[in-house]
């Protein structure tokens, strides 16, 4: 007799295609169509978008849009109670901020899957009062699910969720991966012919890509020739802020944006820059550093909560002693002008990035959540 498929039911904010979709989506969606390959079944519920298909079929796995990205978590609930309930063999609630709280209502055998908390993206993302008021219900929040079965992205995010008392049994780390392919041969790489650093992602106050642009000033007074290369949307006030920053620079001319590029454009500025910076509040892991990285491009960072475990500093790349432009240009110096040391964290960033791929990922997933749904 054929083996009945196992059947995921994955509530998640976002889907891939949603305009504000990043790392989270990309992750989830290249475990999904693995999972759907290897025979399981999978519906996701996620927040719907202007143009978005109420329903819609990608690589094997079904995705159900609802309401918008503050109605999402109140639709699903109803959503699932009326079509839903007894379908999966086992409910991933995706947690960004907010749960979808399945553990309280999902009849099935449910599990978080956490990319990141918050905390104090909170102060950087929101606007008073509504940051505190974020900031203390993702406290309360965490502190009611300590008790659930959780995967997470990497140490960071167990160290985080270990100190409001999850259990560290229940806890499981998957391996991420990157959808970039490492280039074949380092000595084939071809970089700008200007020394050059990469600032690329959302251009959002998490991300402080305004840390990058001012030690890009203070770096140039040493390396005249120093280049900088922007690449990402920019989000609200803060994004227009940084756009007339760039203008106002009085190095405006040895300065880049591109705005939002294609996959390959992507590639080729990774491919090209010598240096990735990447100065985020907070991190689950990072994927930018992992992608810069198999493109022979070693990174330097902050040293915050993500970063240095994609990072593995002095090895693959650097973590900043203090968070600030200052000792971020500081390093971009000496990397620049220590060619034996940036050799070795190209080619170990390059040898580590290898590592990190969705075969991986999809082997831990299947491992835990099989575990989960035989109780084991």
């Amino acid at each position: 007799m054929k083996k009945r498929p196992i059947k995921i039911l994955w509530f998640s904010w976002k889907d891939l295609k949603n305009p504000t979709a990043g790392g989270a989506e990309i992750v989830d969606e290249e475990i999904a169509k693995r999972l759907v390959k290897e025979g399981y079944e999978v519906i996701f519920v996620v927040a719907g978008f202007e143009g978005g298909k109420s329903v819609e079929k990608i690589n094997g796995y079904q995705i159900i849009r609802l309401g918008n990205k503050w109605t999402v978590h109140w639709l699903a609930y109803r959503y699932y109670k009326k079509n839903l309930v007894g379908w999966a063999d086992l409910v991933i609630d995706g947690y960004f901020a907010i749960p979808f709280f399945c553990k309280f209502y999902a009849k099935e055998r449910n599990i978080l899957f956490i990319h990141q908390i918050c905390e104090s993206i909170w102060f950087y993302q929101m606007w008073f009062p509504l940051n505190i008021l974020g900031y203390l219900a993702e406290k309360l929040v965490l502190l009611t699910l300590k008790h659930s079965n959780v995967i997470v992205v990497s140490k960071s995010v167990k160290s985080d969720l270990k100190r409001y008392g999850f259990e560290e049994d229940k806890i499981a780390i998957i391996t991420l991966g990157i959808r970039i392919k490492p280039v074949e041969n380092l000595a084939e790489i071809k970089k700008y012919r200007e020394p050059t650093v990469l600032s690329f992602g959302s251009i959002r106050p998490m991300k402080r890509p305004d840390h990058i642009l001012k030690a890009f000033g203070i770096a140039k007074r040493e390396i005249p020739g120093l280049k900088f290369v922007i690449a990402g949307c920019p989000s609200g006030a803060y994004g227009r802020k940084f756009l007339e920053e760039i203008k106002k620079s009085k190095y405006q001319n040895s300065i880049s944006y591109y705005g939002h590029v294609s996959e390959a454009k992507k590639i080729e500025l990774m491919h090209k820059a010598h240096i990735f910076c990447m100065t985020s509040v907070h991190e689950g892991w990072g994927l930018t550093v992992t992608e810069a990285a198999s493109q022979g491009t070693p990174t330097i960072a902050y040293n915050v909560n993500g970063l240095r475990n994609s990072v593995q500093d002095k090895k693959t790349g650097i973590l900043c002693r203090k968070n600030n432009p200052k000792e971020l240009a500081k390093e971009i110096v000496k990397l620049f002008n220590n060619q034996p040391l940036y050799n070795t964290l190209q080619k170990s960033g390059w040898e580590f990035s290898k590592q990190i791929n969705f075969s991986r990922s999809v082997e831990n997933f299947t491992e835990i959540i099989d575990g989960l749904i035989n109780n084991k």
